[in-house]
């Protein structure tokens, strides 16, 4: 088993958060899960759309909120956008058919996992958005892909270049 990563990066304002989230995307692999946790409004659908139109999406990015999934079939990978905050239950993903998406080798972006408890698979990348002030946020990442997969040094040394105001 791989030895979980940890680390923060930012504070970011918005244009720089998407380019983070560009710079993450370049460094995933095809079939991976990504939890997007933070406060209602931190940013995490922000960052999804800086991951998917990284990918190659050129279109807007909507917020899967009354959906539950959005998908995105991308040249590069096929894509599964979860916003899981309106479920009343972990059950509702069953009737969705929602366990497919996950058998497939995909990339699945999962806001407000814990909603989903029980039945989403586990994160390979857990991502945390805070509110650092009213118009910057930190972000943290988790990554259990191990260094040769996803090595956090290289994205640390891309975050030392950026600036706040970007």
């Amino acid at each position: 088993m791989s030895k979980v990563q940890q680390q923060s990066f930012g504070p970011f304002q918005q244009s720089t958060m998407l380019r983070f989230a560009a710079e993450l995307a370049a460094r995933l692999p095809q079939q991976v899960v990504l939890y997007l946790e933070g406060d209602l409004g931190a940013g995490k659908t922000t960052f999804s759309r800086g991951l998917i139109q990284a990918w190659g999406h050129r279109s807007a990015v909507k917020s899967p909120t009354f959906t539950l999934v959005e998908p995105y079939v991308l040249a590069s990978r096929t894509v599964y956008h979860f916003d899981l905050y309106r479920l009343a239950s972990p059950d509702e993903l069953e009737f969705i058919g929602a366990s497919e998406y996950f058998a497939s080798s995909s990339t699945s972006i999962i806001e407000w996992p814990s909603c989903g408890a029980g039945f989403i698979p586990d994160a390979d990348v857990n991502i945390r958005i805070s509110r650092f002030s009213s118009d910057a946020r930190q972000v943290s990442l988790s990554s259990s892909l191990g260094e040769n997969i996803l090595n956090l040094d290289d994205l640390t040394a891309w975050a030392e270049t950026q600036h706040t105001a970007g």
